[in-house]
């Protein structure tokens, strides 16, 4: 219940924007012809409604030319059907705020009631700027580290960059095409999205959404199309965290993850809502939560989970990797310890295809020169000082390709080669990780507390190894369990390693 007060709190807040008046872009002189800069004349427009209590500022259809601009308290650009705020081709037009340490199209620092409205579309063309800026790191130009022949994420220039701002309202545009991530919101409450359509696979790190350190979030009724990670939520604070989240009615498809807590992971998630979600043709998992850098996970809800053509479907992971935090009144570093707990997943069905899903997008995951077995559709991977408590998965129905080949690896269920699987805690926590891992359906390791419950695994060939694998589980409940698998009806399916079963 604390969770929906919470959650309602933030959308009455939200939709409390009202503008008290319009204004058109145009007259402080933009040119929606697709070729001035009018960065200047938004920023003039910007400055005048914010200073005059606030209101609407329309752009009209055409195409606005921009670089960076900052909004202010009170504004909402409204972009109409047919209006396009298209990011300069000039790397030189974007700003790299020296506070947050990025660059944006759209920026807001620690302002309240703002917003982006419309059916119009906001078209940072990345693909374009980055590569310029390519040219003129090359050319000696620009200074960058420029790994992979990739401009640093934080040079190239997102689509929005709101942070610390408060009562923000974002609703119906078009988001496409950015330079780094898409549009992030940083240490903001009250934050509002609902209805965008979202195209961000020109680049790599095109992420879809992140939500960083916010608190009174809803996210509903999107879709995303992303290079990167989808609903990337993340915490780069240990003073902070994201709190009191709803996602509902959303589809995404991604070359990384769906719905992702972390991957920077310092201070938590908690009470987080999670309903009615689609995920299709996504490298990665569906559904990842992982607390490697200290984060603390707690009170979380998934209801309504179909996960279509996607490598992984459930991946929830513990890890010490960036677990040391340097307090700001003088106090030793110290390391934190995360944890995640009361956990559930449920009403879910999931396909994992034997090809790579995004195979064919524009920016695809990594591409592997040698074929592996496909890992389990869930993995609950706590590490032995920091286990997972209170894990419920209900009401799944999982197919998967079967038919992997032990000639060419094999992962076996001896106490050996139980023991023998790495704990990688410092690793970037992927569910490919591994590599192999001993079951086909189900691999959990280090955890409290853990039922799965009325879960159908059906896998279309053969196996050989076993559905489920529980390594040092203590109090796992299976309950109504099923697996189907071709002609391996004696076949023993669940095997469990230093693991308590609850009756």
């Amino acid at each position: 219940m604390k969770r929906f007060i919470s959650i309602v709190l933030a959308m009455a807040a939200a939709l409390q924007l009202v503008s008290a008046k319009d204004y058109l872009v145009t007259d402080f002189g933009a040119k929606a012809d697709g070729v001035t800069l009018n960065s200047a004349y938004i920023q003039a427009a910007i400055d005048y409604v914010s200073g005059n209590g606030g209101g609407r500022l329309v752009f009209t259809p055409g195409n606005y030319v921009t670089g960076t601009v900052y909004l202010k308290s009170g504004v909402t650009l409204h972009l109409e059907a047919g209006a396009s705020l298209l990011g300069s081709s000039n790397p030189w037009d974007f700003v790299k705020d020296p506070y947050i340490n990025w660059t944006s199209m759209i920026f807001a620092l620690k302002q309240d009631n703002i917003g982006i409205s419309g059916e119009g579309t906001i078209d940072g063309r990345g693909f374009i700027v980055a590569n310029r800026l390519v040219e003129y790191i090359h050319r000696g130009l620009f200074e960058d580290q420029l790994k992979l022949d990739r401009p640093y994420e934080a040079n190239r220039p997102q689509n929005i960059y709101f942070r610390e701002c408060s009562n923000v309202k974002v609703t119906g545009i078009t988001l496409k095409d950015p330079g780094s991530w898409n549009q992030t919101y940083d240490q903001c409450h009250n934050v509002y999205v609902e209805g965008l359509t979202v195209d961000s696979k020109s680049y790599w790190n095109n992420d879809g959404i992140d939500i960083v350190d916010c608190e009174d979030v809803i996210i509903r009724n999107c879709f995303i199309d992303a290079a990167d990670d989808v609903y990337c939520f993340r915490s780069h604070s240990a003073d902070h965290m994201c709190r009191n989240v709803l996602l509902e009615n959303c589809v995404g498809r991604s070359s990384a993850n769906g719905v992702k807590f972390g991957t920077v992971s310092k201070g938590g998630f908690k009470n987080f809502t999670i309903r009615n979600i689609t995920m299709y043709d996504t490298y990665r998992s569906a559904i990842t939560f992982a607390a490697v850098d200290g984060a603390e996970i707690e009170d979380i809800l998934v209801d309504g989970v179909r996960s279509l053509h996607t490598g992984n479907v459930v991946f929830l992971r513990m890890g010490e990797r960036w677990n040391t935090v340097t307090p700001k009144d003088g106090r030793e570093p110290y390391r934190k310890k995360p944890y995640m707990k009361n956990v559930v997943i449920r009403n879910v069905y999931a396909e994992v295809p034997l090809d790579k899903p995004d195979a064919g997008y524009n920016y695809e995951g990594p591409i592997e020169d040698l074929p592996r077995n496909i890992s389990p559709a869930i993995i609950v991977a706590g590490i032995p000082q920091y286990r997972m408590e209170g894990i419920t998965l209900e009401n799944f129905e999982i197919v998967m390709p079967g038919g992997s080949n032990p000639l060419y690896a094999f992962r076996g269920t001896s106490p050996e080669d139980l023991d023998g699987i790495d704990e990688m805690i410092s690793y970037y926590p992927e569910f490919s990780q591994w590599k192999e891992l001993p079951a086909w359906g189900a691999y959990l390791r280090h955890a409290d507390g853990v039922t799965l419950r009325n879960i159908k695994f059906k896998a279309l060939a053969p196996e050989y190894r076993p559905a489920i694998v529980a390594d040092d589980v203590d109090g796992l409940s299976l309950e109504n369990v099923s697996c189907d698998e071709p002609g391996q009806d004696a076949k023993k399916q669940t095997v469990t390693y230093k693991t308590t079963t609850k009756e």
